[in-house]
């Protein structure tokens, strides 16, 4: 009975902040919400033991996005110089469309069939042979790996949307990124203290990923942040984008996923396939990169592009 009245409660809290986002005034205090609203959504993927699912909610979907609609909102309205306003109207469309948008997901539970067809027994029976105890990073590196690998592909793709929106001779200079902090404030006391956490935690994130709920967008994630906290309080100097150092950390992950892909030719003979024996260290292999890369390309996505300072 408390566990029922839990999730209602959850249920209720979730769609007033949901509509109160959609209602704020100020597009800061709607880009505010939100990240509160992703972290109630994590609370949600929990109580259905999605954990996998409500980390990646946290660090992505509520972390990462949350700070990237700040920074989008800041940038707007400094060039724009217009007041940080929504309109009316513009609550009105917001409403009418996350409403329609949740009565057509309703929709879908009643074309559902009666039965559902599922493969979870199928993977669960054969995932001891690929030495993961994690269900879901099972699917992701063995039956569904080729997605996987695209992901980290469509990553890469939008950084350099993101940098080609600086000027063809500004490439190789330091992010438009500004530090905020001034001497001996808050944040520099915390850009100094919590990186090495960060830092642990990541690691720790990514290394029980194979057989605990983790993995490399949660590990590569918790180590943006960290770098993004070091950047914005000016703790050290925000790299030169032409950095040789900078461009291989942002490939490692895509280019060893490719490497151990095509190593599968070789044995058993079929790309991204794993040699019997070797597929869970090659797949902690693969996460160990892709933190590095995510974390990376996550936190230069945050930067934006360059500026033109010290360009080459």
């Amino acid at each position: 009975m408390t566990e029922q009245v839990f999730d209602a409660a959850l249920a209720l809290l979730v769609m007033g902040v949901g509509a109160w986002s959609m209602m704020a005034g100020r597009i800061t205090s709607a880009v505010i919400i939100f990240i509160v609203y992703g972290l109630l959504l994590s609370l949600v993927w929990v109580r259905i033991a999605a954990i996998d699912v409500a980390l990646t909610e946290a660090a992505i979907g509520s972390g990462a996005t949350g700070m990237l609609l700040i920074a989008a909102a800041y940038k707007t309205g400094r060039e724009s110089g217009a007041r940080e306003t929504v309109s009316g109207s513009l609550h009105v469309i917001a409403v009418l469309l996350a409403s329609s948008v949740a009565l057509g997901l309703a929709s879908l539970a009643f074309v559902l069939p009666g039965e559902p067809v599922s493969l979870a027994g199928d993977v669960l029976r054969s995932l001891p042979d690929s030495g993961l105890g994690n269900p879901v990073a099972g699917v992701l590196f063995v039956y569904r790996s080729f997605d996987t690998l695209l992901e980290k592909i469509v990553l890469l793709v939008a950084l350099l949307g993101v940098w080609s929106l600086g000027s063809d001779r500004d490439w190789g200079g330091i992010p438009g990124l500004k530090p905020f902090a001034q001497k001996h404030s808050v944040l520099v006391l915390l850009a100094r203290t919590l990186p090495p956490i960060g830092l642990t935690y990541a690691i720790y994130m990514t290394w029980v990923g194979a057989d605990v709920p983790g993995g490399a967008f949660q590990g590569g994630t918790v180590l943006a942040a960290m770098w993004v906290l070091v950047m914005l309080a000016g703790v050290r100097q925000i790299p030169r984008l032409s950095s040789p150092a900078l461009r291989a950390a942002i490939v490692a992950g895509p280019v060893v996923f490719l490497a151990i892909g095509f190593l599968g030719f070789v044995s058993p003979g079929q790309f991204l396939a794993y040699p019997q024996g070797f597929a869970k260290p090659l797949i902690v292999a693969m996460e160990i990169a892709l933190t590095l890369s995510i974390g990376v390309i996550l936190g230069l996505l945050s930067a934006g592009p360059s500026n033109g300072k010290d360009a080459r």
